[in-house]
């Protein structure tokens, strides 16, 4: 056997049918056994460590932890420092281990599942786990499939299969597979099955299989249509038989298993910055404390013997008569006091924020999941969260980047209009009154129902002049024209058609039971379902699909047609043609494409070229309405150019290299000199909701950015219908054919609307600083008035509008792939709008990086389909929508709904108190914890600098762990600064994110002033209110415990905008658990603060302490937080003032009418 010239043998997978020994044997291939776990028992505990300590917090605290086990250095118990450590890890250990004990029992069950194998020439059940390549399996309906597995043979006599990938992709509509009619009718039990299979390497594209199979010495290719992936269940067939070509983890699906790379949101790469702070100022802190106690020996040297915790050696009746004291000399203790300092301080990184923010987002992430605004009820989806890591960044987009067909369309596509040989038709549906086109006037009739008992389960209207053509003689141009249109309307297409038995409605409403049977129809893409279903109304049915022919009623009479070779759609060609050989043996081929690459292969005749002209005419009158536009032709194929064409495509079907290249230059051979039949236009209608969305998106300062693979004509319809497009912009059209033309145009363009490099960047910021007065008042009657748009960068141009850019796929070739990038950047920047036509999905990846690397703005992209994917992982925040092209966009999403109007409530609402929270809970979080060193460090440097403290090894651990958590988490979950009605009324106020009001570095520096005046007052108060007291170090501790937990919580408090129960028992009940635990460590006799807090109660002074601290720490705060709402509001203040005096109107409003009607 001689492999393919154009493969070395390492390339190439060799599998011998029914011969798993010989084919293991020489290639030992991986067995069926999966395996998604990630651990065992044995190796759990070092490799969870390892990926857990990849956090470079948990190694500084695991650091701080080590230093306090050396002698020296041991400032807390050495149990008791590393119980936060500790606690996280466990915490963390038992997450993950539950979450892999539930994978290895999915693998058990999985593994253990059964299937049919032939063995000794009988099929007998075999578990999956010992499934081996190379051996014949077979499935019956409903069944999965174990492995993927080359099509031999199916119960359908043409070797059709149907088969759901929804576990692969997530689509539910039915596919088609083929067996070859080489092995449809092979015998396997008690028969001699052979075989080789030569077939490419295990690979992730589940949408590709190149291989050909060789059998009795004759070569055949197999593709993606013969080949069913593990995962895929059986439906519709009774049963199928495959060999295995690839198994276990080689499986396509289980390569697709991989998780994506998760994204880190703004904000925390933000907070880094302020960590790295957090860190300078715990080195300053150290370092002085280093430095005082270095000085402060130095003056007392000459008395450290009799000086406490200094002298060389015990007192002789103390607890270790005589024994010396480790006395290291100056600059050994200088240096222990630094890392005693750090041990003390180590809380300064609050290693809580972490666990904090992921239980803070599961718990937003759960209402947002919950929120029933979001629900749709056409497709039963609910809002999916599937990154749990950016939820804030939902409330900083400043870019939308969006698909057109099924997102801002419902991608449910209507047949409308046709013209077919230089006349156009349109369905009744299209006409209104004043349509003033003779040939619509008449009223529609139904297309007539053919004899044999077929019919279409949706009805379509159809055009009666069109209907009468077809049902006439074809003797004329014309009419073979029309015949020829929808013969590849029904031919040219992988549709599949599903029959069902139906029941008939007699004229008097009666059921007859007659023979008729219904046909749905499945194919892969909307527009060919209803290029189909547009078929089948007026009377070309297709009714059958093998992988050998295709089988059309066409008005009654059955037509089989041999199908001799596919040339499926791609992104180089944009069309797909269709080789067929009618019963008398004439072979056409029959094409549909875009207008772009059909109308240049059409055929130089004087009669095409007409034909060609008023053709273009009608596509850019149904473009300008809307529709989406195809192209239709055909040829005869005859003599040597079909041997040539067999012979092309037969090698190119069977190769193994370059495959889909050599297939593009086959179907070239046989797309020309084509004589154009007609075109379509489709109509696919707004979703609900779209032009209000993008209203509010623009006012609440995101700019929408539409990239369609659609015409030009059409995007801009839609663009208009949506009112992305307004009368009053300008539109800057850029369709350029080189890259000194697209420069030309570009130039141009900034040259006449006064566009200059650079420019829109220094604008942005400068709008920037000036729009925090930029909001309207509340009048006198407490009520907001909707906010003028943003002016977007515009306010500078003198044109008299805003501006639109339009650009096509082809220009944008020339410009992301030469130097031509800033230019387009600097021009785009400066419009409203951008509409992006004809682009691949590479070019739309393209024109989100061109903002996302030039800017530091948030981009969103949302989409319905594959070619959204690269978009959507290019972007900050990928948005899938649950639509009519299958869920590769949900899968590679970070968020997914039902329907685009969602995105205006997911950002405004959602969005908006996400930011805000999270931007609270990380400066809330720095000032809890700093709050709490600088009241130790105060104390150290009144305690001869030394690192002893007065609080408990036992309060210092659960005050950021126990005492103060909650009630940050509930905040972080529950706060609203306004209301989601509030939200959606102003869009405005979503420019609070752009402004990075909830978080940015003025208010960590605001907070940290703050910080240290508030620990100076807790830590002055109690020690000038006891200086006349006897009371003990362990006292004072106490009360700084309980002071401290009762300042920060009521600090908190302050900022609460919305109180409910859940806040009231998180806060209130936080004081409460402190005093409790306070209680319970003071009643242990073998603590040294045993009975402090018994003591401390009795006192008047304890109690007018606590009070004087929250007074006097919390009043300069109040104080300028007053002011700053009385002579500097922001946005969100106004509208919450307004928002707190309607409700008292209508309260109030409410007891009047009350007393007045009793």
């Amino acid at each position: 056997m001689q492999l393919d010239n154009n493969l070395v043998p390492d390339n190439v997978r060799l599998i011998y049918i029914d011969d798993p020994q010989r084919t293991n044997e020489e290639y030992e291939f991986t067995g069926n056994e999966i395996t998604t776990s990630k651990y065992t028992v044995i190796n759990f505990l070092p490799k969870n460590l390892f990926i857990q300590f990849h956090r470079v917090a948990y190694i500084y605290f695991l650091v701080i932890a080590a230093l306090n086990q050396l002698p020296p250095l041991a400032v807390f118990g050495r149990t008791v420092s590393l119980f936060p450590l500790l606690f996280v890890l466990t915490v963390t250990a038992i997450k993950d281990g539950y979450e892999d004990w539930r994978r290895h029992r999915s693998d058990r069950n999985e593994n253990n599942k059964e299937s049919l194998v032939l063995q000794s020439s009988k099929f007998q059940s075999k578990r999956w786990k010992d499934i081996r390549v190379g051996e014949v399996v077979k499935i019956r309906v409903d069944e999965t499939i174990p492995c993927d597995m080359v099509l031999l043979a199916t119960s359908d006599p043409s070797g059709v299969a149907y088969i759901q990938t929804m576990n692969l992709d997530g689509e539910s509509n039915l596919k088609t597979r083929y067996a070859r009619q080489e092995t449809s009718l092979m015998s396997f039990e008690g028969g001699l099955t052979s075989g080789v299979i030569r077939c490419e390497q295990p690979n992730r594209n589940i949408y590709e299989f190149t291989a050909n199979m060789e059998l009795n010495a004759h070569k055949v290719s197999l593709s993606q249509s013969n080949i069913i992936l593990r995962g895929c269940q059986v439906k519709n067939t009774e049963w199928v038989v495959g060999v295995v070509v690839y198994a276990g983890q080689e499986t396509k699906a289980m390569l697709n298993s991989a998780v994506s790379p998760s994204k880190r949101s703004r904000l925390e790469q933000a907070m880094n910055k302020e960590t790295i702070w957090l860190s300078v100022f715990l080195f300053v802190l150290c370092l002085v404390v280093a430095i005082g106690m270095c000085l402060w020996l130095m003056r007392h040297q000459m008395q450290i013997d009799t000086l406490p915790y200094y002298r060389k050696s015990y007192l002789i009746k103390g607890k270790f008569p005589g024994k010396p004291y480790k006395y290291y000399g100056i600059p050994m203790e200088t240096f222990f006091a630094f890392l005693s300092s750090v041990i003390v301080f180590q809380i300064m990184i609050p290693i809580s924020l972490y666990i904090t923010m992921e239980l803070v987002r599961l718990g937003q992430s759960y209402f947002m999941i919950e929120d029933k605004h979001m629900y749709d009820s056409s497709t039963n989806s609910r809002f999916q969260c599937r990154s749990l890591n950016i939820n804030e960044d939902l409330g900083q987009i400043r870019y939308v980047f969006s698909d057109k067909t099924g997102t801002l369309t419902e991608n449910k596509m209507e047949f409308r209009r046709a013209t077919v040989f230089g006349k156009h038709y349109r369905n009744s549906s299209m006409v209104d009154g004043s349509t003033k086109d003779t040939e619509t006037a008449e009223p529609t009739k139904p297309a007539p129902l053919p004899t044999k008992g077929r019919k279409l389960k949706s009805d379509i209207t159809v055009d009666p002049h069109l209907m009468r053509l077809l049902h006439k003689g074809l003797d004329g141009s014309e009419k073979i024209s029309a015949h020829e249109f929808f013969l590849t309307l029904a031919a040219c297409n992988t549709v599949i058609p599903i029959p069902s038995q139906s029941t008939h409605q007699g004229s008097m409403g009666t059921e007859i039971h007659e023979d008729l049977e219904a046909i749905d129809y499945q194919g892969e893409s909307p527009d060919e379902e209803a290029l189909v279903a547009a078929a089948c109304a007026y009377g070309y049915i297709l009714f059958e699909r093998t992988s050998g022919h295709i089988a059309v009623d066409v008005n009654g009479e059955k037509l089989r047609l041999d199908v001799l070779g596919l040339h499926e759609f791609d992104s180089v060609r944009k069309r797909m043609s269709v080789v067929i050989r009618f019963p008398n043996n004439d072979v056409k081929v029959l094409v549909k494409g875009a207008d772009t690459s059909m109308l240049s292969i059409l055929s130089e005749d004087p009669e095409n070229d007409d034909l060609s002209l008023v053709t273009q005419r009608h596509l850019n009158e149904y473009s300008s309405e809307g529709l989406r536009t195809l192209v239709l032709a055909a040829r005869d194929l005859k003599g040597e150019e079909l041997e040539e064409w067999q012979s092309m495509y037969e090698d190119a079907s069977t190769s193994l290299a370059d495959r889909s290249s050599k297939l593009r230059q086959t179907a070239s051979l046989v797309e020309s000199n084509l004589r154009l039949l007609g075109a379509t236009g489709i109509e696919d209608k707004l979703q609900e909701g779209v032009p209000e969305t993008i209203e509010s998106l623009r006012q609440a300062g995101i700019k929408v950015w539409v990239l369609t693979g659609d015409k030009q004509e059409t995007a801009i319809s839609i663009a208009l219908s949506c009112k992305l497009l307004t009368a009053d912009m300008h539109q800057i059209i850029v369709n350029g054919t080189s890259e000194s033309e697209c420069k030309m145009l570009l130039s141009e363009a900034k040259a006449k609307y006064g566009v200059k490099c650079g420019g829109f960047r220094t604008q942005s910021f400068k709008l920037k600083k000036g729009a925090e007065s930029d909001f309207v008042e509340v009048l006198a009657e407490s009520k907001l008035t909707n906010l003028p748009p943003e002016d977007d960068g515009n306010r500078e141009l003198t044109m008299g509008g805003p501006l639109a850019l339009i650009i096509d796929g082809n220009s944008l070739v020339y410009i992301l792939e030469r130097d031509l990038e800033s230019e387009l950047f600097d021009l785009a920047t400066s419009c409203r709008v951008v509409l992006c036509c004809r682009v691949a999905p590479l070019q739309k990846a393209g024109i989100v990086d061109l903002i996302k690397s030039r800017t530091d703005d948030m981009t969103l992209a949302i989409g319905d389909g594959a070619n959204d994917v690269s978009m959507i992982q290019m972007a900050d925040v990928g948005v899938g929508l649950c639509g009519q092209e299958g869920r590769q966009a949900v899968m590679a999403s970070d968020f997914a709904m039902g329907q685009f109007r969602f995105l205006k409530r997911l950002l405004l609402v959602h969005g908006h108190w996400n930011y805000q929270r999270m931007g609270y809970l990380v400066l809330y979080n720095f000032y809890r914890n700093a709050v709490f060193v600088f009241m130790l460090f105060w104390y150290i440097l009144c305690a001869a600098f030394s690192t002893t403290s007065a609080l408990t090894d036992w309060s210092s651990v659960f005050y950021s762990v126990i005492y103060t958590s909650v009630p940050t988490i509930v905040v972080g979950i529950m706060d609203k600064d306004l209301s989601h009605k509030t939200l959606l009324q102003y869009p405005k106020l979503y420019e609070a994110g752009h402004r990075q009001e909830g978080y940015n570095s003025y208010l960590f520096w605001i907070m940290m002033a703050d910080t240290i005046w508030q620990s100076l007052v807790l830590f002055c108060v109690p020690r000038f209110a006891f200086k006349e007291s006897t009371i003990d170090i362990w006292s004072m501790g106490s009360l700084w415990t309980v002071a401290v937990v009762i300042l920060v919580n009521i600090h908190l408090a302050m900022d609460i905008q919305r109180w409910v129960l859940y806040t009231h028992i998180s806060i209130w009940g936080s004081v409460a658990m402190t005093y409790a635990c306070v209680v319970v460590l003071d009643s242990i006799p073998v603590f040294p603060n045993y009975g402090t807090i018994y003591e401390l109660a009795k006192q008047p002074t304890y109690w007018f302490s606590i009070l004087l601290i929250i007074v006097v720490a919390l009043l300069p705060r109040f104080t300028i937080k007053a002011m700053h709402r009385i002579f500097r509001p922001s946005d969100i203040q106004i509208a919450r003032e307004a928002e707190i005096l309607r409700k008292r109107r209508f309260f109030y409003g409410s007891r009047v009418f009350w007393r007045s009607t009793s």
